[in-house]
């Protein structure tokens, strides 16, 4: 794959997929624009990606804060006169809890990113894909929680569905004009969001267990995955969720053990708080 000429644009793009995502892209030649709130980072990768001969440029913003987004595109137009890439990554997780237990503020929370953030974006690349006439290659962070339901995250699990309607809703609407929209859903993925839902790393060998292919995934093998579905090799794949977990999601035992896995983590917080 090689992506001279091309630019791509990454929200979530200082850590965890997202900054794995921001590397492969530009080392097959994107000039990318990575997005995200924690400056220092945004700065460090930055400045790493110039000094390796990339064109990579920062942008601070807030996905929770919908003035912020609505400037993402026309910001990396001003950059680099284009948008040929998008990948929609910036998430949360929110709080774990019973439907019952949970709080209206969590919801919102969760929703401004996930959902009215990604949204917002989504609009905006499609527009400006539109604008240049034809194509352009877009991909949305949803999960393999937006293929079924864990206990105690309803709320993420709910976001997540919503970005796989979205996905494929703007894959039929923009499809006739060469734009594709895809999403990936990951299942657990080595990052340090995962950690803080888990609480530790020792959830991650128990994690692995429940994983046909016996370990869990790098955001290496996510932004691999992005970089495909921004390529012409999957030029014929849209309004998809490329599954990403190592088998997790085919096997029949899958709910028993994730049932366990999460009631187990639920407790373990709920006793430290």
């Amino acid at each position: 794959m090689n992506f001279e000429g091309k630019v791509a644009l990454i929200t979530g793009g200082t850590a965890g997929i997202g900054e794995a995502t921001v590397r492969r892209v530009a080392s097959l030649g994107a000039r990318t624009v990575l997005v995200g709130r924690d400056e220092n980072d945004g700065r460090r990768i930055e400045s790493e990606l110039l000094g390796d001969g990339a064109e990579a440029v920062f942008l601070k913003a807030d996905l929770s804060r919908p003035d912020e987004v609505r400037g993402i595109v026309s910001a990396t137009v001003k950059i680099y006169g284009r948008l040929d890439y998008a990948f929609n990554n910036a998430g949360i997780s929110g709080q774990d809890g019973l439907i019952a237990d949970q709080t209206e503020t969590n919801f919102d929370e969760v929703f401004s990113v996930n959902i009215k953030g990604l949204f917002i974006a989504l609009q905006q690349e499609i527009r400006q894909m539109f604008q240049q006439g034809w194509g352009g290659s877009i991909v949305n962070m949803a999960s393999v929680g937006g293929l079924l339901a864990t206990p105690g995250a309803s709320i993420y699990v709910a976001s997540k569905h919503a970005v796989i309607g979205l996905t494929k809703s703007a894959a039929i609407e923009y499809g006739p004009h060469g734009i594709r929209v895809n999403a990936v859903s990951p299942a657990a993925i080595r990052t340090d969001m995962l950690r803080q839902v888990f609480g530790n790393d020792a959830a991650f060998d128990e994690l692995a267990d429940i994983h046909p292919i016996r370990r869990i995934g790098s955001a290496e093998d996510v932004a691999d995955a992005v970089a495909w579905l921004f390529s012409e090799h999957s030029s014929y794949y849209t309004g998809q969720s490329l599954v990403l977990d190592g088998g997790l999601t085919a096997q029949r035992p899958f709910m028993r053990h994730e049932r366990t896995l999460a009631h187990k983590t639920t407790e373990e917080k709920s006793q430290k708080g």
